[in-house]
């Protein structure tokens, strides 16, 4: 009998411990479970599934769509490149017409009250402050522009400046002859020119001479008409050699 019952004693399990130690194990214990705890929640803080949506990744052939083509996410485009525009069916692509922005209607809007023209300063006052084009005193846009190069009166370019000879020295030529600018200098009609160019131009009296050639290198038509209308030949003369290109 002592035998058996010897036999049937239960064998001390692993986990076991002495009975005096009890209260140490059941904190040891805690310890444990409040780490393996502790661990699974961050371990559980940075899966894909607790991440916001604008964090997660995108896969490269996703389109991303910015922050202003909102309206565009939901709306029908797949008829874009199926159906044939015509004048009845063409409209805008949505979210590309904005709606005015209503000053002056409260401050929750964002411009009211001053309608974002400040409280102060000549710019806040009713009606235009300034003229148009007007810099604060500086030399405004449009008076710099002429003086760039590239414009046909700035620098860089030549304009064509003529000595101007009036009909009227003309009048006093004997019919017949042939007139230039050094004929009429020789005779006194006319004086020095700064210019190496001549152009005739119509004077304050009738032309009275008749039947002469006058050379010059350029002629208004209201000069050409007075003098061929008297029976007279206009000879346009070359402006770097001066000699005679037409008749």
């Amino acid at each position: 009998a002592p035998a058996a019952a010897a036999t049937l004693q239960p064998v001390p399990s692993l986990y076991s411990l002495p009975p005096s130690n009890n209260s140490s194990n059941t904190m040891v214990r805690a310890l444990l479970l409040a780490a393996l705890v502790a661990s699974a929640a961050a371990f559980s803080s940075f899966t894909p599934r607790n991440l916001p949506t604008h964090a997660t990744t995108r896969s490269s052939n996703q389109l991303c769509m910015k922050i202003y083509d909102w309206k565009r996410r939901t709306a029908d485009e797949s008829a874009i490149h199926e159906e044939e525009f015509t004048f009845d069916n063409l409209r805008s692509a949505p979210g590309s017409r904005k709606r005015k922005n209503r000053k002056g209607r409260g401050i929750a809007a964002g411009q009211g009250a001053t309608c974002g023209f400040g409280m102060r300063g000549q710019k806040s006052r009713s009606g235009r402050p300034t003229r148009p084009g007007f810099e604060g005193g500086q030399q405004p846009l449009y008076r710099r522009l002429p003086k760039f190069q590239g414009r046909p009166t700035g620098p860089g370019h030549n304009k064509e400046i003529f000595n101007l000879i009036k009909l009227d020295d003309i009048n006093g030529a004997a019919e017949g002859s042939t007139v230039s600018f050094d004929s009429l200098l020789e005779s006194g009609a006319t004086t020095k020119a700064k210019q190496s160019i001549h152009k005739v131009v119509v004077g304050r009296e009738d032309f009275a001479a008749k039947g002469v050639t006058v050379q010059a290198h350029a002629f208004t038509k209201g000069a050409r008409d007075a003098i061929e209308g008297a029976g007279g030949k206009c000879e346009l003369l070359s402006k770097t050699t001066n000699a005679v290109l037409e008749a």
